[in-house]
């Protein structure tokens, strides 16, 4: 079996060769060793299937923290492939307390993971813009101050939101980018 370190210089590299590769999501332990017996590279933790997984509802905090670790955990330890992580918003509005979610999805094995701009308030779905980037810059000092390089994708949720400006989900990757995170996502782009 792969160290942590190992897998984590596995993640690096898929993300720095040519092209893309896919990275399918297990929801648990069965169909991370499926996924890998399959040839993928990599793994991603799915908050939609673990949720559905335990007959809830995803993006209604439905699902704890600590499930969403042990999930972690759990998937990290079914195969020797590299796992990244959908943390959410890490738990918490705070920066430092979302940054912590990091630290955490560390210790349970993982060598990626995400950091969303979304709130999970139906009211308030995207986080002010300063408050964003805070918490990806929060994030990003967490991810580099781990033992073993973790990988942070900072996510630009607004077209999965209603957000339909591309605009300021630009804006948003570049000032995530700028506040050091590794990978940019923004979920929902359609062409």
């Amino acid at each position: 079996m792969a160290t942590q370190a190992e897998k984590a210089a596995a993640f690096r590299a898929l993300h720095e060769r040519p092209g893309a590769f896919i990275i399918p999501n297990p929801w648990d332990a069965g169909t991370a060793k499926l996924l890998a017996s399959l040839g993928f590279e990599a793994l991603a933790t799915t908050s939609l299937g673990l949720a559905n997984s335990l007959g809830r509802v995803d993006g209604t905090n439905t699902v704890s923290r600590s499930e969403v670790l042990e999930n972690c955990r759990v998937i990290a330890e079914a195969t020797a492939l590299p796992v990244n992580a959908d943390l959410e918003n890490g738990y918490a509005d705070e920066p430092r307390a979302a940054a912590e979610m990091i630290r955490l999805a560390a210790a349970a094995g993982v060598v990626g993971g995400s950091i969303e701009d979304a709130t999970g308030n139906p009211d308030r779905p995207i986080y002010d813009f300063a408050l964003a980037v805070e918490r990806v810059q929060a994030a990003a000092e967490v991810a580099r101050s781990l033992s073993v390089p973790f990988l942070l994708t900072a996510r630009a949720e607004n077209l999965l939101h209603g957000r339909l400006d591309l605009d300021d989900t630009i804006r948003r990757l570049q000032a995530f980018e700028k506040a050091g995170a590794d990978v940019l996502y923004a979920p929902g782009v359609r062409d």
